[in-house]
């Protein structure tokens, strides 16, 4: 068995004026997790994370694969939608991660990555953490009581990660002539992947600020838990720790664990 796992953050975003600030902090903290958890970790962050190269990085992760194998792929940065133009989406949208080079070659839709994770080799336990407006079901798969603690007089001001398609489009094409890269194969089965996401589809995910240093609001929380976690802990039990957090007044967004109910049974990075 071998773990293994991709770490994607983007800030930069040329020619959007929609810069982030702590996607590649979470890209960078998330592989220090990971590694410490036996994964060996590949990071593309900025400019290394165009739509190409992440589309064949994730390839290559999940075809290298065999049975028993663990993958993890992580995602910060923005989420966007094009039209659904196959009818598989109740609110006719389909959910997208927004790749360093979306101006000119457009999002990587939800139907690519479920295609790509339909590649998986079956034995092989996949799972997905996304940072990223409308990302609740991206994957295509199947009250806070305080407030996140920090010590900051002034907490620095709220930025939400949605691209819309009206920014990175040209003003001379609509929606529906986004540059989306078509599925190799067509949606078949879902829950090809457990999704761990830092809010529902209707939902912004939150970049934020703790103690000076930016970070994604959920990812914070998520790998705030993560530490505190027993060894046998499974993500039904993560997710129910990550839940005690957000959503608040500060942070109005909900979490998602998306997936079979055998997958929520898995151990934790296991």
């Amino acid at each position: 068995m071998t773990k293994r796992a991709l770490c994607i953050g983007i800030n930069d975003y040329p020619g959007t004026d929609f810069d982030l600030s702590g996607c590649v902090n979470d890209a960078h903290d998330w592989a220090q997790a990971l590694t410490r958890r036996g994964f060996s970790v590949q990071k593309m962050v900025n400019h290394k994370a165009a739509g190409t190269q992440l589309h064949h990085a994730i390839q290559a992760l999940i075809t290298g694969a065999e049975k028993g194998d663990s993958l993890a792929i992580q995602y910060s940065g923005h989420g966007s939608f094009i039209p659904d133009l196959d009818g598989d989406e109740a609110d006719g949208n389909d959910e997208c991660l927004c790749p360093y080079d979306i101006g000119t070659n457009g999002p990587i839709s939800d139907d690519e990555l479920h295609a790509l994770f339909s590649q998986a080799p079956k034995g092989v336990k996949l799972l997905m953490i996304s940072d990223a407006c409308h990302s609740g079901t991206l994957t295509r798969f199947a009250p806070l009581t305080t407030p996140i603690p920090t010590q900051e007089k002034a907490p620095s001001p709220l930025k939400v990660r949605l691209l819309h398609p009206a920014i990175y489009l040209p003003k001379n094409k609509t929606a529906e002539q986004i540059p989306a890269r078509p599925s190799r194969r067509p949606p078949t089965k879902r829950s090809k992947a457990l999704l761990l996401s830092g809010c529902h589809d209707d939902e912004y995910s939150y970049d934020a600020s703790f103690l000076g240093r930016p970070n994604g609001a959920f990812n914070f929380v998520a790998l705030r838990t993560l530490e505190k976690l027993p060894p046998d802990a499974t993500y039904a039990n993560w997710f129910e720790e990550i839940r005690k957090v957000p959503p608040s007044p500060q942070y109005p967004q909900t979490p998602n664990l998306h997936g079979t109910a055998t997958m929520k049974k898995w151990k934790v990075l296991d």
